[in-house]
């Protein structure tokens, strides 16, 4: 017993060794500026990103994927320190930074310069002084002056900024409308990707319509079967809440990107007025939803929701206010998500965790209401296929669909408008 303790204790001094260096800078310093090295920064791949910024001291990204395809900078990625995220020469501070990759070449970068729920309150002179630094530093960068996007009155949540076309790179400078003149600032958000860039969040870049830049009628397209008689969503993308109570707006965040709607979560959660610290309830769920429904152009559906009997029914809305309808089987509940899926739509699906097992069993969160993406199903081996907004690892999972349809206490879709 006495050599076990010692052991433990000789494993938790290298550990802190480790962090050591970590903790005693409190501070870490990254230029981003290797991302925006037009037009080499386009030859990156997932090896090289790792060989240039792991050499930079502690670990300062995380990966959201498996593959390798999506991988994320934070100010916040440590409890005991900050990280200070610099571009353009260290005249700009990033609070969050999302690279994509594709086909295993950089596709597209999403800097968040500024948030209010990470950033705090900010004056109207401040924000205005970051937009144009930030937009005089693009304009250099790219060689060629911006055009003006204003905020489209067809849009559910009118956007305006400056947009730029280069043979170097295209790029998106976003803010909330009116942030420069009576409006509370929410948001400051700068896109870069390569021209001819993959993907929904590159399609929303260009796309000029309101609402998603993906039609729905090419959802079906999205569909994949396995061998193993898999039917799932492919290429949905992936996010970290990371530790606040935002599963809603991650998950509504996923399907957006995967609609060609380029708003983030945190832009999701002021509109949907999310608490990233309380507890979600089905019912509360419901009504964020709802709240983001019209403002993206999206139709929200509820396919069922647990009444106060603990049973899943229909449900009727009237004026805001949720009814009980009818009870719904098992049958009907699988109907109904098998159907969404083969349409190519991720079912959005609250639950209490914890009830029941699940493959892999990686909870982050062990219980307590969440929601999650349901992309798939098995006939075969009689489960369902779900992602959680947790980063790497939580990409692909399954549950025995008797104990989804246990657990579940809500399932809604939400669809682009645009067929």
């Amino acid at each position: 017993m006495k050599l076990f303790w010692f052991k433990l204790c000789l494993l938790s001094l290298f550990l802190s060794m480790q962090t050591g260096s970590l903790l005693a800078q409190k501070k870490v310093s990254c230029s981003l500026d290797e991302l925006i090295d037009f037009p080499k920064c386009w030859e990156m791949t997932p090896e090289m990103f790792e060989k240039s910024f792991s050499q930079k001291g502690p670990k300062i990204y995380k990966w959201l994927t498996a593959d390798k395809s999506r991988v994320k900078f934070t100010r916040k990625l440590y409890s005991n320190a900050e990280i200070d995220l610099f571009l353009f020469d260290q005249q700009i501070k990033a609070e969050e930074v999302v690279v994509d990759f594709r086909n295993g070449k950089l596709n597209l970068i999403t800097f968040s310069i500024y948030n209010r729920g990470d950033s705090g309150s900010i004056s109207t002179a401040k924000f205005k002084e970051l937009y144009m630094l930030c937009g005089k530093a693009m304009s250099q960068k790219l060689k060629v002056r911006p055009s003006v996007r204003k905020a489209n009155k067809q849009q559910g949540l009118k956007t305006a900024g400056y947009s730029w076309s280069s043979p170097l790179a295209i790029a998106l400078l976003e803010h909330n409308d009116g942030a420069l003149e009576s409006q509370k600032a929410e948001f400051l958000r700068l896109r870069i990707a390569k021209k001819g860039a993959q993907g929904g969040l590159a399609a929303s870049m260009t796309s000029t319509r309101g609402g998603a830049a993906v039609r729905l009628s090419s959802l079906k397209a999205f569909v994949e079967k396995d061998k193993k008689g898999n039917v799932y969503v492919k290429d949905l993308p992936m996010v970290d809440q990371g530790n606040k109570g935002y599963c809603v707006v991650a998950s509504v965040q996923r399907l957006f990107e995967y609609f060609g709607i380029g708003a983030d979560m945190h832009q999701i959660a002021e509109v949907a007025n999310a608490d990233p610290i309380r507890g979600t309830s089905t019912l509360s769920m419901a009504k964020e939803l709802d709240k983001i429904d019209y403002r993206f152009k999206t139709r929200l559906k509820v396919i069922a929701m647990q009444s106060g009997n603990g049973q899943l029914t229909k449900v009727d809305i009237k004026k805001g206010e949720y009814y009980v309808g009818k009870p719904l089987t098992e049958r009907k509940i699988t109907k109904a998500i098998r159907d969404s899926i083969d349409d190519g739509l991720p079912v959005l699906w609250s639950l209490q965790l914890g009830k029941y097992p699940e493959k892999p069993q990686l909870n982050p969160q062990t219980s307590g209401g969440h929601m999650r993406l349901i992309i798939g199903y098995n006939d075969e081996e009689d489960t369902i296929i779900f992602s959680d907004s947790w980063g790497a690892g939580h990409e692909f999972k399954t549950m025995k669909t008797k104990h989804a349809y246990q657990a579940t206490s809500g399932l809604f879709t939400l669809k682009p408008i645009v067929n």
